[in-house]
């Protein structure tokens, strides 16, 4: 007898879009694996046998921040011991790491630092394009931008069109976490609510900039809001289709002011495959192997994920909250092929490219 589930999942795989209740409805009791196969033949459909990946390395320009999320084991207080801000010395040596690694982008972000400002980063983007001018920067989360906007008192879009100005390439999705303001205000009350969040998401697209999503889960939500978000970036997505892809990772609370326990291995692949159907129109879900280690990731891609994501030549964020799983480039692309897929270099862009990693900088 065919159950509420099964008709669910077909309409999913079917190409029909789930409502907010049917999503809901398979998040608490679709069995995990016909939901992960469902996810799968959706992931097929749309990429075949490729799994993608890319070379690039996390730089957080530094770790003070006045945020204070109590999420957060990364951020220090600008005169706490051990609190930064990255020279030029150190970024042009950590990029050149990068290009030598086969890498030629990365991810760009930091606190909400008191001491800096857009002219600051302005300036950083200029020296960094004029060292290495086919670096692509992946950089500033919707958070920092609301942040340095509001300190120079001028709008989101205007920020965005500066720091596009002096080099700014795409932005990444950081700073989601739940885009529900019960969730937002209790576990970081600092940084900007879910409709500024989305706002600064749609001023990048209009300005041209393609940018990714995000979502920390497994803290203070509950399951609806989990759908929420969804449907959020689902709706936005509908408006610019500037989403390259949705990245969906668990909280880590080693160290934090939030400290508990963490999603399972089980639940993390539940939501992931979930997004699979949900996002009908983000066409790359990324597995987290940074939080999940490299047998859950490879498990993932079984789930509806399609990309492994980065080699995070350097990760610190994460890493600050005890959980430190390192993969080797050819680590990750043995992951991949031991699953039976294809594993293929792809760019920001998420267009697969050619092996470009003995070209000099």
């Amino acid at each position: 007898m065919e159950t509420l589930s099964d008709k669910l999942l077909d309409k999913a795989v079917a190409g029909d879009r789930l409502s907010e209740e049917e999503g809901l409805y398979l998040l608490r009791h679709a069995a995990l694996p016909d939901l992960g196969a469902s996810a799968h033949a959706v992931r097929n459909l749309r990429h075949g046998p490729k799994v993608s990946y890319v070379v690039d390395r996390n730089i957080n320009y530094t770790n003070v921040c006045v945020s204070g999320c109590r999420f957060c084991a990364f951020y220090k207080d600008r005169a706490e011991q051990g609190a930064y801000v990255l020279d030029d010395k150190a970024f042009f040596q950590k990029i050149e790491e990068t290009f030598a690694m086969g890498g030629r982008q990365i991810l760009l972000q930091g606190g909400m630092h008191p001491d800096l400002d857009i002219r600051w980063q302005e300036s950083l983007l200029r020296k960094l394009k004029v060292h290495f001018p086919r670096l692509h920067v992946h950089g500033y989360s919707p958070p920092e931008i609301a942040y340095y906007a509001d300190k120079e008192g001028i709008s989101d879009k205007e920020c965005i069109q500066r720091l596009v100005k002096a080099g700014l390439d795409s932005i990444p999705g950081g700073g989601a976490e739940i885009l529900v303001d019960r969730v937002r205000l209790e576990a970081s009350p600092r940084k900007c609510l879910t409709d500024r969040w989305l706002s600064v998401m749609k001023d990048a697209h209009e300005t041209g900039l393609r940018t990714t999503a995000t979502m920390m889960f497994g803290h203070l939500e509950t399951d609806a809001e989990i759908i929420e978000h969804m449907e959020r970036l689902r709706r936005l997505q509908d408006e610019t289709q500037g989403f390259t892809a949705f990245i969906p990772w668990t909280f880590q609370p080693l160290h934090t002011r939030m400290e508990g326990k963490s999603a399972t291995a089980v639940e993390y692949l539940k939501v992931l495959a979930l997004s699979r159907l949900y996002l009908d129109n983000i066409d790359n879900i990324q597995a987290s192997w940074v939080t999940q280690g490299d047998k859950i990731a490879q498990t993932a891609l079984f789930f509806g994920a399609n990309d492994m994501g980065s080699t995070m030549i350097e990760e610190n964020v994460v890493a600050a909250a005890g959980v430190s799983y390192r993969l080797p480039l050819t680590t990750i692309q043995r992951l991949i092929r031991d699953a039976g897929f294809e594993a293929v270099e792809r760019d920001c862009f998420y267009r697969y490219a050619e092996c470009n990693s003995h070209e000099t900088i």
